[in-house]
């Protein structure tokens, strides 16, 4: 999610969903003593969902708008309860209006990891919110899937294909040519055949600082809840068990050096198998897996940050994409299978063609 700086939502000139929005919120119980004219924007995010902020009696609430043409709110419905009965602090579902779209959630909140960690943290408090981060990953693990769909190769196939469009022919402005193209889908297919066989669990798979909230820890005057708030779930899947931690160790707008990700893993790993949870007993080899399923989601990803750039206009995102080049890299370099890869990522950053070390 990307924060919103513009002004109140309530003023002349406001599109068409607004008046709806505050239309809404005065049918709402009188209870929730609910100030219509207090909304203002909240934060927004890569869809075509947008969020609000709304006095309400004692507290604050959160307003998701998302357009029936464009999205579905019923996901957000169900895998919230998912989490919920897993033990998250995820929102609680005040009003809804499917069709419409538009629900009203309790407020989780100011603060995103990715707000935090940009005034410059202590390490100690910032490693103190990612163990909560890292509890809260597991119980996400130990969630319920029922009713959610499955990664398969189809789906990771189609998030990949996202990165030669996008990302090599858009972006980069770069054809490829036969043996390139063809090399590139070997190196798919073995990531897809090595994430696919790992064990599979509910996965966020968007579980990084933008989307974790900053609740009780700092202690700013309002209780939202244990540590972290987790948010922007909607669009969880049932897959691999390392999934969500690459997501948090190679977050794509927060650069984390392999000290601290060799640091954080090492914790995960312990705290999952002391939850249970099918990770394997040889760190070396989660390692490995979770190195593999974070390259794979850092080349959608690139794909992804350019589709949005140059299709959605939505330059802000072009910020990152140095960051995540930067992840695939530090994973391609590693492995033999990848060797291909890096040859391509050479061309298309004009790079010198450096040796890294294998396993």
């Amino acid at each position: 999610m990307e924060p919103v700086t513009s002004p109140r939502a309530g003023q002349p000139g406001q599109d068409p969903r607004i008046g709806q929005l505050i239309s809404w919120l005065g049918t709402l119980p009188a209870d929730l003593g609910i100030d219509a004219g207090s909304l203002r924007p909240a934060s927004s995010d890569a869809s075509f969902r947008r969020y609000f902020r709304v006095d309400a009696a004692n507290r604050t609430l959160v307003v998701m708008d998302a357009p029936p043409d464009k999205e579905d709110c019923r996901p957000f419905l169900h895998v919230a309860g998912l989490l919920k009965d897993g033990g998250l602090n995820v929102p609680d579902i005040l009003a809804q209006d499917l069709t419409q779209g538009f629900l009203l959630l309790s407020d989780l909140g100011y603060t995103t990891y990715y707000n935090y960690l940009q005034a410059s943290p202590s390490a100690q408090d910032t490693h103190r919110l990612y163990l909560d981060a890292l509890r809260a990953l597991v119980k996400i693990q130990q969630s319920a899937t029922t009713g959610l769909d499955h990664y398969d190769y189809g789906r990771f196939h189609a998030e990949l294909g996202l990165f030669p469009e996008w990302y090599v022919g858009t972006h980069c402005k770069f054809e490829l040519d036969e043996k390139t193209r063809a090399d590139l889908e070997t190196v798919f297919a073995t990531l897809i055949e090595a994430n696919l066989a790992q064990p599979a669990v509910l996965v966020h798979r968007d579980f990084h600082s933008p989307n974790l909230m900053i609740t009780e820890a700092l202690g700013a005057g309002a209780d939202f809840g244990p540590n972290p708030g987790v948010i922007d779930f909607q669009d969880a899947l049932v897959g691999p068990i390392t999934y969500d931690l690459a997501s948090l160790l190679t977050d794509a707008r927060t650069t984390w050096d392999e000290p601290q990700q060799l640091d954080w893993g090492i914790r995960y790993w312990e705290m999952a198998r002391a939850a249970g949870l099918p990770v394997p007993t040889d760190f070396a080899e989660f390692h490995q897996a979770y190195e593999w399923m974070g390259l794979q989601r850092n080349l959608r990803i690139l794909g992804v940050f350019a589709r949005l750039a140059h299709r959605d206009g939505k330059d802000a995102y072009l910020a990152h994409i140095p960051r995540v080049n930067g992840y695939v890299r530090q994973v391609a370099q590693r492995y033999l299978a990848f060797k291909p890869l890096i040859r391509l990522l050479d061309k298309l950053d004009q790079t010198q063609v450096t040796t890294g070390y294998t396993f």
